[in-house]
């Protein structure tokens, strides 16, 4: 929907034209007197970003979100009908740990028993059972031609999204549903490689699409692929092959696919994720790497611009160690945005910040930022709320200039520390840490400089 697609730009607007000016007055406009912010590396674990484990907790690697599957036989029992416990169940624990999960649901999950809803099966659904992937008949394909799994799929979706939208234990939501994996394939069984194509018709993917983006208009959504059916609509792409299959110019690789579709631009209003292929996930950080089979992770980076990664070899067992440790260090923090303040200046009742992206991805979420002053015990003694959001803020671009004014009166006489922070809607969840020396990584305050109510 244009409303999906336009959010970034609608929201960066509204900011800037916060920091254009204010409504004239018989007071002339002080000219800002700047102060240069120092740069130094944001967290490793900024929220929304960077590698992610399957659900649970880890000591072994930095991290702000969680990866899970779920079936959609565990929360659908009838046409209308719905039982969402076990999605809670996830939401919970994941946010618990003060971090944002990322998920899809599935149908047929090569190995796993079926993800069908079981009245579906009950009233005959065609399925048919396939030896590939090791699985050796446990899953099935459904006939996704069926009317009633169409009308399913968009009750479902419907009811997903009115429950969902918005939820802040969420941060990103792939399509899934259709194809192994909810992956969006039936490969090899897809018309070319085998005779039978078990994929869905364009007319049903362009409905399950379509009822996607008019479910969700906070909550980011990930198709696995770009295609026809999907390129005007505000949905980002997943590339679950990520520096195996990823560079072009192979036709079905996921950046040839990009330029295919002419949606190489599209990360500047949605979001790209996907999976660090597992097979090179533990060789892709040796020096040299002794994967057989790779693509440069960086080049990969550059041109998806990828905000997110599942790379579970990060998290399980003793993870990496070493000097690939700090390799794989390096890689989680090139993803998605990094933000620093170059500048601020302030006085008594107004604050100006110039807020530039050294990332490779805008932030996508319209998180809003807050200013406080903090006296000489450390206490936050006043708060204010700001119109800004740093959501849009472009990669290689002029920094975003933002203004608001504050309120000092009634403040005792003296020097004040002003901090801005942008905090997580989730209750416990890791703050939005900027890149600069003055940020405090515990709090999310970072001190921008002092003003004198004196």
């Amino acid at each position: 929907m244009i409303r999906r697609a336009l959010r970034l730009s609608i929201a960066l607007l509204a900011t800037l034209a916060v920091a254009a000016g204010t409504p004239a007055s018989a007071t002339p406009a002080r000219t800002p007197q700047w102060t240069q912010l120092d740069y130094a590396p944001a967290p490793a674990d900024n929220p929304l970003k960077g590698f992610l484990p399957y659900a649970g907790s880890y000591q072994t690697f930095p991290y702000s979100m969680e990866w899970f599957y779920l079936p959609l036989r565990d929360v659908m029992t009838g046409p209308r009908q719905f039982r969402w416990d076990a999605l809670e169940r996830q939401l919970n624990d994941i946010a618990a740990r003060g971090h944002q999960a990322v998920f899809r649901f599935y149908l047929d999950y090569p190995g796993k028993p079926t993800g069908i809803p079981q009245y579906l099966l009950d009233q005959g659904l065609v399925t048919r059972p396939y030896p590939d992937f090791g699985n050796n008949g446990v899953s099935v394909s459904p006939d996704y031609s069926d009317p009633r799994l169409v009308a399913a799929l968009e009750n479902f979706i419907t009811a997903f999204g009115r429950r969902y939208d918005g939820d802040p234990r969420i941060g990103f939501v792939t399509l899934g549903l259709i194809g192994f994996w909810g992956e969006w394939h039936t490969w090899p069984y897809d018309g070319w490689t085998q005779p039978e194509n078990w994929m869905p018709s364009n007319e049903i993917l362009t409905r399950v699409l379509s009822r996607y983006d008019a479910a969700f208009d906070e909550t980011r959504l990930l198709a696995r692929y770009p295609s026809p059916e999907n390129k005007e609509l505000g949905i980002g792409y997943h590339d679950d092959s990520f520096a195996f299959e990823t560079l072009p110019p192979t036709s079905w690789h996921f950046v040839q696919r990009l330029i295919d579709q002419g949606v190489t631009e599209k990360w500047r209003q949605e979001p790209i994720g996907g999976e660090l292929r597992p097979e090179i996930q533990s060789c892709l950080w040796d020096e040299p790497v002794s994967c057989g089979q790779y693509e440069d992770f960086a080049e990969s980076v550059a041109q998806t611009h990828a905000s997110w990664l599942i790379n579970h070899a990060a998290f399980a067992g003793a993870g990496y160690t070493g000097d690939n440790y700090f390799r794989a260090l390096a890689a989680t923090r090139s993803l998605g945005y990094e933000l620093t303040v170059t500048e601020a200046a302030l006085d008594r009742d107004r604050v100006s910040v110039r807020i530039a992206n050294r990332g490779v991805a805008p932030f996508y979420y319209d998180w809003r930022a807050e200013l406080a002053a903090v006296d000489g015990q450390g206490r936050v003694v006043r708060r204010w709320r700001t119109p800004w959001t740093v959501a849009g803020i472009q990669p290689g671009q002029d920094p975003a200039q933002l203004s608001t004014r504050i309120d000092t009166h009634g403040l005792r006489a003296g020097s004040y520390d002003i901090v801005m922070r942008v905090p997580n809607p989730l209750p416990n969840g890791i703050p939005l840490r900027f890149a600069n020396t003055s940020q405090d990584n515990h709090s999310g305050w970072l001190r921008l400089g002092t003003v004198s109510t004196r």
